[in-house]
């Protein structure tokens, strides 16, 4: 009996290393993603009690040295925000890039083991077909050999 080799094994195997190459790429940039969100949520969250802190303190008066800190502080906190959210746009965008990357590769690794699949098929098929050709031509030489004694 033949031995059943894929004639794509090394393609499909370069195709899997690739997929999973992608694969780490992608949670790699899902955890870049992650920890940008994580600081802009800290960093808008910082504004938000800074601002309920400072209208508590206007409340009970404040002085203008306070007012004009907390000021200067909120317009800083703020630029860091703008920037955190074009930080996570780019995060975002770098990380649906690798997604769609992966969902091709991962149709690609399939395509390569439908096909081989396919292939196997059609080897089992035809060592079968010359199994019972081999068996057909065993069976008619033993009956030959039985009517001539």
């Amino acid at each position: 009996m033949v031995q059943y080799t894929y004639r794509f094994e090394k393609i499909l195997t370069i195709r899997e290393q690739e997929k999973q190459e992608t694969e780490i790429a992608y949670k790699e940039s899902v955890r870049d993603f992650e920890e940008v969100a994580t600081r802009l949520y800290e960093a808008l969250k910082k504004k938000e009690d800074l601002i309920a802190y400072q209208n508590e303190r206007l409340s009970i008066g404040a002085t203008i040295d306070k007012i004009h800190h907390f000021s200067s502080f909120i317009n800083s906190l703020e630029k860091s925000i703008a920037e955190l959210q074009t930080k996570v746009m780019q995060a975002r965008t770098k990380m649906n890039w690798y997604e769609q990357k992966m969902i091709e590769k991962n149709i690609e690794v399939r395509k390569f083991e439908k096909m081989k699949e396919k292939d196997y098929q059609i080897f089992k098929e035809e060592q079968e077909r010359s199994e019972m050709l081999y068996l057909d031509e065993l069976s008619s030489l033993m009956y030959n050999k039985k009517e001539f004694r």
